[in-house]
Protein backbone atom coordinates (compact mmCIF):
# COMPACT_ATOMS: atom_id res chain seq x y z
CA UNK A 1 0.00 0.00 0.00
CA UNK A 2 1.42 3.48 -0.65
CA UNK A 3 1.21 6.22 2.28
CA UNK A 4 0.07 9.25 0.80
CA UNK A 5 1.57 11.90 2.36
CA UNK A 6 1.29 16.14 2.92
CA UNK A 7 4.39 18.18 4.36
CA UNK A 8 3.79 21.19 6.52
CA UNK A 9 6.19 22.97 7.23
CA UNK A 10 6.71 27.26 7.24
CA UNK A 11 10.39 26.81 6.04
CA UNK A 12 10.57 25.90 1.85
CA UNK A 13 14.10 24.16 2.73
CA UNK A 14 12.28 22.03 5.26
CA UNK A 15 9.45 21.24 3.30
CA UNK A 16 11.70 19.72 0.28
CA UNK A 17 14.12 18.34 2.63
CA UNK A 18 11.59 16.13 4.13
CA UNK A 19 9.50 15.79 0.67
CA UNK A 20 12.99 14.47 -1.04
CA UNK A 21 13.42 12.23 2.06
CA UNK A 22 10.19 10.44 1.86
CA UNK A 23 9.75 10.20 -1.75
CA UNK A 24 13.02 8.06 -1.88
CA UNK A 25 11.01 5.09 -0.58
CA UNK A 26 8.85 3.19 -2.89
CA UNK A 27 6.11 3.01 -0.59
CA UNK A 28 5.64 6.39 0.24
CA UNK A 29 4.21 8.92 -2.21
CA UNK A 30 4.45 12.87 -1.20
CA UNK A 31 0.69 14.02 -2.63
CA UNK A 32 1.51 17.96 -0.95
CA UNK A 33 3.17 20.56 0.97
CA UNK A 34 1.78 23.72 3.24
CA UNK A 35 3.48 26.59 4.81
CA UNK A 36 0.62 26.76 7.94
CA UNK A 37 -1.82 24.86 8.98
CA UNK A 38 -4.47 27.36 7.16
CA UNK A 39 -2.80 25.73 4.08
CA UNK A 40 -2.10 22.23 5.41
CA UNK A 41 -5.91 22.59 6.42
CA UNK A 42 -7.23 23.18 1.95
CA UNK A 43 -4.35 20.77 0.89
CA UNK A 44 -5.87 17.96 2.72
CA UNK A 45 -9.23 18.69 1.57
CA UNK A 46 -7.86 18.51 -2.27
CA UNK A 47 -5.85 15.73 -1.38
CA UNK A 48 -7.35 13.56 1.05
CA UNK A 49 -3.62 12.17 2.06
CA UNK A 50 -3.36 8.93 4.81
CA UNK A 51 -0.74 11.13 6.82
CA UNK A 52 0.45 14.63 7.07
CA UNK A 53 3.93 15.25 8.93
CA UNK A 54 3.14 18.56 10.56
CA UNK A 55 5.40 21.46 11.80
CA UNK A 56 4.51 22.31 15.61
CA UNK A 57 5.47 26.01 15.33
CA UNK A 58 4.35 27.96 12.42
CA UNK A 59 2.69 31.38 11.71
CA UNK A 60 -1.07 32.03 10.89
CA UNK A 61 -1.78 28.33 12.45
CA UNK A 62 0.13 26.26 14.22
CA UNK A 63 0.39 22.87 14.02
CA UNK A 64 -1.76 22.16 16.97
CA UNK A 65 -4.98 23.69 16.18
CA UNK A 66 -4.18 22.73 12.44
CA UNK A 67 -4.35 18.91 14.29
CA UNK A 68 -7.76 19.60 15.72
CA UNK A 69 -9.25 20.90 13.20
CA UNK A 70 -8.26 18.01 11.20
CA UNK A 71 -10.18 16.03 13.20
CA UNK A 72 -13.54 18.06 13.56
CA UNK A 73 -13.34 18.86 10.27
CA UNK A 74 -13.03 14.70 8.22
CA UNK A 75 -13.51 12.61 11.86
CA UNK A 76 -12.96 8.90 11.72
CA UNK A 77 -11.51 9.18 8.21
CA UNK A 78 -9.43 12.33 9.19
CA UNK A 79 -5.53 11.86 8.01
CA UNK A 80 -2.85 10.79 10.79
CA UNK A 81 -0.59 13.64 12.42
CA UNK A 82 3.30 12.80 12.91
CA UNK A 83 4.22 15.67 14.78
CA UNK A 84 7.41 17.61 13.93
CA UNK A 85 9.53 19.50 16.39
CA UNK A 86 12.91 20.97 17.78
CA UNK A 87 12.14 20.10 21.58
CA UNK A 88 11.33 17.09 22.65
CA UNK A 89 9.62 18.70 26.08
CA UNK A 90 7.86 21.30 24.36
CA UNK A 91 4.15 22.26 25.80
CA UNK A 92 3.26 22.48 22.03
CA UNK A 93 3.99 19.04 20.86
CA UNK A 94 1.96 17.70 24.62
CA UNK A 95 -1.12 19.70 23.19
CA UNK A 96 -1.33 18.88 19.96
CA UNK A 97 -1.04 14.77 21.41
CA UNK A 98 -4.45 15.72 23.38
CA UNK A 99 -5.48 17.55 20.24
CA UNK A 100 -5.02 14.28 18.52
CA UNK A 101 -1.49 13.66 16.63
CA UNK A 102 -0.46 9.91 16.84
CA UNK A 103 3.11 10.87 17.93
CA UNK A 104 6.05 13.05 17.17
CA UNK A 105 9.20 13.53 15.93
CA UNK A 106 12.65 15.58 16.26
CA UNK A 107 13.19 17.47 13.51
CA UNK A 108 16.53 16.18 13.13
CA UNK A 109 16.10 12.29 13.73
CA UNK A 110 17.35 10.17 10.86
CA UNK A 111 15.97 9.48 8.11
CA UNK A 112 15.76 5.50 9.30
CA UNK A 113 13.42 6.66 12.43
CA UNK A 114 11.19 8.99 9.54
CA UNK A 115 10.27 6.33 7.61
CA UNK A 116 9.82 3.42 10.73
CA UNK A 117 7.47 6.62 11.99
CA UNK A 118 5.56 7.41 9.00
CA UNK A 119 5.05 3.39 8.06
CA UNK A 120 4.03 2.78 11.72
CA UNK A 121 1.25 6.04 12.30
CA UNK A 122 0.17 4.51 8.83
CA UNK A 123 -0.84 1.36 9.94
CA UNK A 124 -2.83 2.55 12.92
CA UNK A 125 -0.03 1.36 15.07
CA UNK A 126 1.10 5.41 16.23
CA UNK A 127 4.64 5.47 18.18
CA UNK A 128 4.25 3.16 20.70
CA UNK A 129 4.97 5.24 23.19
CA UNK A 130 8.94 5.78 22.75
CA UNK A 131 10.69 7.16 25.75
CA UNK A 132 10.53 10.57 24.76
CA UNK A 133 7.04 10.61 24.48
CA UNK A 134 6.67 9.10 28.35
CA UNK A 135 8.96 11.83 29.27
CA UNK A 136 6.88 14.49 27.65
CA UNK A 137 3.90 13.06 29.27
CA UNK A 138 5.60 12.41 32.29
CA UNK A 139 6.70 16.01 32.64
CA UNK A 140 3.10 18.13 31.65
CA UNK A 141 1.29 15.26 33.82
CA UNK A 142 3.15 15.80 36.64
CA UNK A 143 2.06 19.82 36.56
CA UNK A 144 -1.49 18.97 38.10
CA UNK A 145 -4.75 17.71 36.90
CA UNK A 146 -6.15 19.33 33.59
CA UNK A 147 -9.24 20.35 31.85
CA UNK A 148 -9.73 16.86 30.13
CA UNK A 149 -9.30 15.02 33.82
CA UNK A 150 -12.65 14.55 34.11
CA UNK A 151 -13.64 13.53 30.78
CA UNK A 152 -10.45 11.01 30.95
CA UNK A 153 -12.38 9.93 34.27
CA UNK A 154 -15.38 9.00 33.27
CA UNK A 155 -14.21 7.44 29.90
CA UNK A 156 -11.96 4.92 32.21
CA UNK A 157 -14.86 3.76 34.25
CA UNK A 158 -16.36 2.58 31.38
CA UNK A 159 -13.57 0.21 31.06
CA UNK A 160 -13.52 -3.37 33.11
CA UNK A 161 -10.98 -3.96 35.65
CA UNK A 162 -9.23 -5.79 33.08
CA UNK A 163 -9.29 -3.67 30.30
CA UNK A 164 -7.99 -0.69 32.71
CA UNK A 165 -5.33 -3.06 33.09
CA UNK A 166 -4.31 -3.46 29.95
CA UNK A 167 -4.50 0.20 29.06
CA UNK A 168 -1.94 1.05 31.94
CA UNK A 169 0.48 -1.45 30.30
CA UNK A 170 -0.52 0.62 27.05
CA UNK A 171 0.36 3.68 28.53
CA UNK A 172 3.48 2.36 30.16
CA UNK A 173 4.60 1.77 26.52
CA UNK A 174 4.13 -2.45 26.36
CA UNK A 175 3.70 -3.94 23.63
CA UNK A 176 1.00 -6.76 22.64
CA UNK A 177 3.04 -8.87 23.10
CA UNK A 178 4.63 -7.74 26.33
CA UNK A 179 0.98 -7.47 27.32
CA UNK A 180 0.26 -11.11 26.81
CA UNK A 181 3.39 -12.27 28.59
CA UNK A 182 2.65 -10.11 30.81
CA UNK A 183 -0.76 -10.68 32.28
CA UNK A 184 -0.43 -14.74 31.02
CA UNK A 185 -2.38 -14.41 28.19
CA UNK A 186 -2.72 -15.14 24.35
CA UNK A 187 -1.83 -12.10 22.09
CA UNK A 188 -5.00 -12.50 20.24
CA UNK A 189 -6.45 -12.07 23.73
CA UNK A 190 -4.78 -8.64 24.47
CA UNK A 191 -5.68 -7.38 20.79
CA UNK A 192 -9.35 -7.87 21.42
CA UNK A 193 -8.84 -6.05 24.91
CA UNK A 194 -7.01 -2.68 22.79
CA UNK A 195 -10.14 -3.03 20.35
CA UNK A 196 -12.17 -2.69 22.92
CA UNK A 197 -10.73 -0.12 24.86
CA UNK A 198 -10.40 2.36 21.72
CA UNK A 199 -13.92 1.71 21.25
CA UNK A 200 -14.89 2.93 24.53
CA UNK A 201 -12.63 5.74 25.57
CA UNK A 202 -12.64 6.56 22.51
CA UNK A 203 -9.23 6.54 21.06
CA UNK A 204 -7.78 6.57 17.61
CA UNK A 205 -4.55 4.66 18.69
CA UNK A 206 -2.25 3.92 21.19
CA UNK A 207 -1.02 7.15 22.02
CA UNK A 208 -4.34 8.18 22.26
CA UNK A 209 -5.10 5.92 25.05
CA UNK A 210 -1.98 6.72 26.70
CA UNK A 211 -2.79 10.52 26.97
CA UNK A 212 -6.41 9.72 28.38
CA UNK A 213 -5.01 7.19 30.96
CA UNK A 214 -2.58 10.65 32.13
CA UNK A 215 -5.41 12.68 32.19
CA UNK A 216 -7.65 10.25 34.13
CA UNK A 217 -4.53 9.46 36.65
CA UNK A 218 -4.23 5.47 35.67
CA UNK A 219 -1.25 6.00 35.25
CA UNK A 220 1.38 7.75 37.95
CA UNK A 221 4.07 10.19 35.99
CA UNK A 222 7.97 8.44 37.00
CA UNK A 223 6.60 5.37 37.67
CA UNK A 224 6.97 1.90 35.32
Amino acid sequence: MTIRVVVVDDQQLVRTGFGSILSSEDDIELVGEASNGVEALDVCRKTNPDLVVMDIRMPVMDGVEATRRLLVEHGATAPRVLILTTFDLDELVHAALRAGASGFLLKDAPPDELFRAVRAIAAGDALIAPSVTRRLLDHFAASGPSAASTTARRAVETLTVREREVLQLIARGRSNQEIAATMFVAETTVKTHVGRIFMKLPARDRIQATVIAYDAGLVVPGTD
